[in-house]
C-alpha cells in the first residue's frame, strides 16, 4: 500500500472570458468525485491524500474547445462521463477490486469512448454545440501502476530524482511535423498551426486513446496540465516550481498558475500534481523512466516498449 498526495485546480487565465478547461480528481473507493466547477473568478486548490487500493484513483485533465459554452460543455461531460461510467449505474457503490492486471486502464478507456460517443452526439444534434471537443489526459493509479491514457494535447510529466519527464506526446499536427523531421521543436513553438490537435473528444465519431504504464517509485510526482500551463511555462520551469516546493505542493500548484499569467495568461490554466509517498514504493534507481505501451483496443495486454526522454 502507498498513498498519493493530490492537488488540483482550474484557473480562467487573464484574457478568456470563460474557463472551458475541467479536472477530475475521483477516489473510486467510497465514489468521492471532484472537478474544476468553481466559479470563475474563484481560484481554489483542491487538495487530498488517499491510500491506494485495490478500486484505485483516476485523475485527469480535459481542456474543451468551440464557440460560446460548447468547451465548458464538452470539458464538463467529458469528466462527469468518465467518472460516472468507471463508478457504474449506482455512483454509491465501488467497484469490485482489480481482477486482473490492466483493469483500470480498461475501464478508463471503454468510458473515454463512451465520452467521446455523447459528445460528438450533442455537437451533431445541437447547433450550439456544434463542433465542439474536449482533450482529455487522464491517469489510472493502482496498487500495480500508473496508466496513463490520452487524447488530445493535455500533458502529463513525471518529477523524479530531481529531474522531469514527458510521459505523454502531444497528439497535435506539429508535434507530427517535428516526428517527420519536417521542423524542430524550436519551429514548433512559433508554428502557425500550433494549436490543431489531430483527435479529441467529440470532434471525430471514432478516437483512438492512447495507453501507457509507468512503475511509480518513492516520492514521485506527476503533472497533468492543459496547455495553458505548458505553452506557457516550461518543462524546465515546472521542474523548478514543483522542487522549491516539494514540501507544499498546494503553492506548486499556486506558483504555476501565478507563472502562465504572467508570462500572458492567454488561455485556461489547468495543472493537477499528485505525489506518491510510502515505503512499498521501490527507490529510483537510474536516469531511465520506462514507458509500458498497452493496446486496449485488443486483448488489453503490454503492446511495446518506450522510454520518456529527460527535458
Amino acid at each position: 500500500m502507498f498513498t498519493v498526495e493530490i492537488h488540483a485546480t482550474s484557473h480562467i487565465g487573464r484574457v478568456r472570458k470563460g474557463n472551458e478547461d475541467n479536472y477530475l480528481v475521483l477516489n473510486i473507493t467510497g465514489a468521492k468525485r471532484w472537478t474544476g466547477s468553481q466559479d470563475d473568478g474563484e481560484f481554489v486548490v483542491e487538495s487530498q491524500t488517499f491510500e491506494i487500493d485495490g478500486n484505485g484513483v483516476v485523475l485527469a485533465v480535459s481542456d474543451g474547445m468551440g464557440g460560446a459554452l460548447a468547451g465548458e460543455v464538452a470539458s464538463t461531460m467529458a469528466v462527469e462521463t468518465v467518472s460516472e461510467q468507471i463508478l457504474g449505474d449506482d455512483i454509491d457503490k465501488t467497484i469490485e477490486p482489480a481482477a486482473y492486471d490492466h483493469y483500470l486502464i480498461s475501464r478508463l478507456y471503454e468510458a473515454t469512448l463512451y465520452a467521446n460517443q455523447l459528445i460528438h452526439n450533442q455537437g451533431r444534434t445541437d447547433p450550439q454545440f456544434q463542433g465542439m471537443g474536449a482533450t482529455f489526459t487522464g491517469i489510472g493509479i493502482t496498487p500495480e501502476a500508473a496508466d496513463v491514457i490520452q487524447v488530445g494535447d493535455s500533458r502529463a510529466y513525471l518529477v523524479r530524482n530531481g529531474k522531469i519527464y514527458q510521459v505523454t506526446k502531444d497528439q497535435s499536427l506539429v508535434q507530427q511535423l517535428i516526428d517527420a523531421q519536417q521542423i524542430s521543436e524550436a519551429e514548433a513553438e512559433t508554428h502557425t498551426l500550433k494549436n490543431v490537435i489531430l483527435q479529441a473528444l467529440g470532434a471525430q465519431n471514432e478516437i483512438y486513446p492512447v495507453s501507457a504504464r509507468v512503475t511509480p517509485h518513492r516520492n514521485d510526482v506527476f503533472l497533468i496540465c492543459s496547455d495553458g500551463l505548458s505553452n506557457k511555462v516550461s518543462a524546465g520551469g515546472m521542474q523548478r516550481i514543483v522542487l522549491d516546493n516539494i514540501d507544499d505542493l498546494q503553492n506548486a500548484c499556486v506558483e504555476l498558475v501565478r507563472e502562465a499569467n504572467e508570462n500572458g495568461g492567454e488561455d485556461n490554466i489547468t495543472v493537477i500534481i499528485a505525489k506518491f509517498c510510502g515505503d512499498s514504493l521501490p527507490e529510483p534507481v537510474g536516469d531511465e523512466v520506462k514507458l509500458e505501451l498497452i493496446d486496449l483496443g485488443g486483448i488489453h495486454d503490454t503492446a511495446d516498449q518506450d522510454t520518456a526522454e529527460i527535458i
